[in-house]
């Protein structure tokens, strides 16, 4: 199969989905846009300074794999924070953690398992650069739905061993979006085991591991460490949630020496490697949590405030991490062109976040919203949800 058929199946993405759905309504209150995961807290005070000092480096090709400096940087957030020792020669920079989440199924994913095309096992709802990825080697991609009755958290195990012996690639997101659940130390031990008995990568997208309600998420790669088991898994993280950078493009990926050596191989040919002022301000970032934990303090403003105003709402998910607010409705879209012109709140409807399986679209009856906004922002936006959509019996 060539790869204009490979892609020819893939669905609009979420957000030109989106302005067809909602063209022809005008909103009927001052419109507050809760669409998209794009931080919008203040940038940290060092970046400018660190940009202006490095600006010069502009005039030099950078390192694709990252400078030695970044590197080190990320090596020793890695060490504070998941009190594991990953070495340098174990991670590669990337340029935001969808190019290496997309560019990590090239370099690792096997054109054929057992004789048969690979599976790559994907949450569902997703982040849709898994199905991307998936289409690009020719996977099978199989949607795993996770529901209110799996914890939000796809069941892996539940999935028969004949799909489980084909699986190459398993993506997890811990915390998820859309749903905000994180996978515990046990969840995490249980698909590592199953990734042994069935031999395969596990790439564990992190981006939003910093942003907790009350504990911090567990590292799959720390579990995995913990276990004897790294070779399974690849941790992703980047610097647009944490530290609000979302246009750095700046992120990591870690793991065994011989996948990141295989992924820089790639990487080398294609990879976009990260501007050196960007890398040196990443150096920065990685070295410093007085600007992360006031990042986390805002959003922790924010999940309080939601609790509040929807906490009674049946059904009503508080988030463990991440930004998103995972609302139960009836019909998605149904509720997003209401919200659009009787309140002026922009949400995505759940279906344009997930796939249609056997046993339905897990997305369809859930709108996302991003807790993206200002404290007195999301209030107001909230409330006119509340009265808008749950207020009427």
């Amino acid at each position: 199969m060539n790869s204009p058929e490979r892609f020819a199946n893939l669905p609009d993405y979420a957000f030109p989905r989106l302005r067809k759905l909602l063209a022809g309504l005008t909103p009927a209150a001052d419109p507050i846009v809760m669409t998209i995961g794009e931080p919008r807290h203040g940038i940290p005070d060092f970046v400018a300074p660190r940009l202006a000092e490095t600006v010069a480096e502009l005039g030099k090709y950078p390192p694709n794999d990252g400078t030695p400096e970044l590197l080190a940087a990320i090596s020793g957030w890695i060490r504070r924070r998941h009190g594991i020792e990953v070495g340098p020669e174990r991670i590669t920079a990337l340029n935001g953690t969808r190019e290496g989440l997309f560019n990590a199924a090239l370099a690792l994913c096997p054109e054929a398992k057992g004789g048969e095309t690979p599976a790559i096992l994907i949450p569902n709802p997703f982040y849709q650069v898994y199905a991307v990825a998936a289409a690009a080697v020719g996977a099978r991609a199989v949607f795993v739905n996770a529901t209110a009755e799996t914890g939000h958290l796809p069941d892996f195990a539940a999935l028969d061993a004949a799909t489980l012996d084909a699986a190459a690639i398993c993506y997890l997101c811990s915390p998820a979006n859309p749903q905000g659940a994180v996978a515990g130390r046990d969840y995490l031990e249980r698909l590592i085991e199953l990734a042994e008995r069935h031999d395969f990568l596990i790439f564990a997208d992190e981006c939003y591991s910093e942003i907790w309600r009350d504990t911090p998420p567990p590292g799959a790669l720390a579990v995995a460490e913990a276990m004897g088991l790294a070779h399974r898994v690849m941790m992703f993280n980047s610097l647009s949630k944490r530290s609000n950078l979302p246009g750095l493009r700046s992120g990591f990926a870690a793991g065994a020496a011989d996948a990141i050596a295989r992924f820089r191989v790639l990487r080398s040919y294609a990879g976009a490697p990260i501007p050196l002022p960007h890398q040196r301000v990443s150096e920065t970032a990685w070295a410093d949590e007085d600007h992360v934990t006031a990042n986390r303090a805002l959003y922790q403003q924010k999940y309080a405030i939601a609790d509040r105003i929807l906490g009674n709402v049946p059904g009503y998910l508080p988030p463990e991490g991440g930004f998103f607010l995972w609302l139960p409705v009836e019909d998605g879209e149904a509720a997003a062109r209401r919200l659009w012109a009787e309140a002026g709140v922009q949400v995505l409807p759940g279906a344009y976040l997930s796939r249609e399986t056997d046993a339905g679209n897990p997305g369809a009856g859930y709108i996302r919203v991003a807790l993206v906004g200002p404290a007195a922002e999301t209030e107001d936006a909230l409330t006119r949800i509340r009265d808008t959509l749950y207020a009427r019996g």
